[in-house]
């Protein structure tokens, strides 16, 4: 027999049982949401899932922005055995009726700023019987009718290999694949990295600019905090500015603050106080590669040390990390303890140290598999092993550097070109914000390299500049060919860069 775990107990219950009900939970907008209010909450929506029919391992999206009622709602699903599907609300209504067809939703919560999709969705996705939104518009089930029932909010007898969520991987080479992942996953993550990385306590202020509905944005804003009885701050605004963020730091005194590449770059060349930062003890970056460069920077004016790191939807969080007592700038660091690394060639064997290769990883955080994907399946999840598609070389004394997704790797001239190395290069230049390099063929069908890049604010930046600063740092069939100047990169929810959209371009 299995030991009985709900991970809604663990996250919340557990906190009112042990003395903790009167804690802060999240503070969003100004407003403080207790433990105890937080597990009110939970409850109501937790009974108003039961009455609109929702059984234990059916499915419910959510179409939500960063909020008490999202985390009410996602915890209240795990609560009676359900499984939420976190979605991206930015997606068109079109796209969402897809993802949330694919995974047979029954129900759907959506926020009021999303309701303009509700239409578009519910064509895609004709199997959604109830759609709940906080206002009630449209037809819909209004958040008040949905939480006002006094039926029973208790806790399902589930246990950690349950079926607990299903995150949409982050969409860098098309539409989204459900990764599923189990109650105990939630467990895993935290005790790997929280614990052992970031060394987390429960007087802790979490504020995540990663959104709640990528798995990175879900366990900083809810599985972290929540495990220890911390505080997490929430902000739904879609995208945040450098000055909303700064604002809501310097308001809200994160101690741990979380982040992309892109938008620490952004943070760099922002008009704001060089002390914003100061109640934080280390910012995280994950999504895409932190340049050295940035990282640097960000140290330098704000006196904060960015924890760079690598993750997945398929993993949960980061599997691979700088950490406080061992970090090399322009890195992904080394193993986080609870994971086992593997680089790999074509034929499956392990690679010595700098060999180009194909990172494996295993660790108890892992997804079960994707929902109704059977070749991806067979391809991703190797046994105990997960396949990241993702390329990286370690160096003799343990780091880990990436290279790029495989895919997005080019054959030049015969040799294998990395365009995350390019745009590492192209981002030390003081006029280049963000960089993108893709591969481009010319009217001989000879593959060459474009890089399509951003200007750093009040700059102008120059091709043939770049091209000399190229050629003072990179082998000649690694330089760009051709330069494109544009106003900003396609990039998913979580700021990796969607490639597959220039080369189409």
């Amino acid at each position: 027999m299995h030991d009985i775990f709900n991970a809604c107990e663990w996250l919340l219950d557990r906190h009112i049982a042990e003395g903790r009900g009167d804690r802060t939970a999240i503070r969003c907008h100004g407003e403080s949401v207790s433990y105890a209010e937080v597990l009110e909450h939970t409850e109501a929506v937790a009974t108003g899932l039961r009455e609109l029919g929702l059984r234990p391992e059916e499915r419910v999206a959510l179409v939500m922005l960063d909020s008490v009622e999202y985390v009410a709602a996602f915890l209240a699903a795990l609560r009676i055995g359900a499984v939420p599907v976190l979605t991206n609300p930015l997606l068109p209504g079109r796209d969402l009726g897809i993802i949330i067809a694919d995974s047979r939703a029954r129900i759907v919560v959506v926020s009021d700023e999303q309701s303009a999709s509700i239409q578009d969705l519910c064509q895609g996705a004709p199997e959604v019987e109830h759609v709940v939104t906080t206002s009630g518009d449209s037809g819909t089930v209004s958040w008040a009718d949905f939480t006002a029932s006094t039926g029973d909010g208790g806790l399902h007898e589930t246990w950690a290999e349950s079926p607990g969520f299903w995150l949409c991987t982050s969409g860098t080479t098309g539409l989204p694949k459900l990764a599923m992942h189990r109650h105990g996953d939630l467990v895993a993550a935290f005790e790997a990295y929280a614990t052992n990385v970031l060394g987390v306590f429960e007087t802790d202020r979490f504020y995540s600019v990663g959104p709640m509905f990528h798995a990175y944005g879900l366990c900083n804003s809810v599985t972290y905090p929540f495990a220890v009885g911390a505080t997490s701050i929430l902000e739904p605004t879609r995208p945040p500015t450098p000055q909303l963020v700064a604002d809501i730091v310097s308001t809200e005194k994160p101690t741990l603050f979380f982040c992309i590449p892109t938008f620490l770059a952004a943070l760099n060349n922002a008009e704001i106080a060089d002390d914003t930062f100061a109640s934080v003890r280390y910012g995280v970056s994950a999504a895409e590669p932190l340049p050295a460069e940035t990282f640097e920077r960000f140290r330098e004016r704000f006196g904060v040390t960015v924890l760079d790191g690598i993750g997945s939807t398929e993993l949960l969080h980061i599997f691979l990390s700088n950490t406080p007592e061992r970090y090399q700038p322009g890195t992904s660091g080394i193993p986080v303890p609870g994971y086992e690394i593997r680089i790999i060639d074509e034929d499956g064997n392990d690679q010595p140290d700098g060999e180009l290769g194909q990172l494996l990883v295993r660790g108890e955080s892992a997804a079960t598999g994707y929902w109704c994907r059977t070749e991806m399946n067979r391809s991703t999840f190797l046994g105990e092993w997960v396949r990241t598609g993702d390329l990286y070389v370690r160096s003799s004394d343990g780091y880990y550097t990436y290279l790029g997704r495989a895919d997005d790797m080019m054959r030049i001239g015969g040799e294998w070109v990395s365009p995350a190395e390019v745009e590492a290069t192209l981002i030390e230049n003081q006029t280049v914000l963000e960089a993108a390099v893709v591969g481009e063929r010319d009217e001989g069908d000879v593959l060459r390299a474009v890089a399509y890049v951003v200007p750093a604010p009040d700059a102008e930046v120059d091709p043939e500049e770049l091209t000399e600063w190229c050629r003072k740092r990179l082998a000649g069939y690694k330089r760009p060919r051709r330069y494109e100047i544009v106003t900003d990169l396609p990039k998913t929810a979580t700021g990796k860069i969607q490639r597959y959209k220039l080369r189409s371009s």
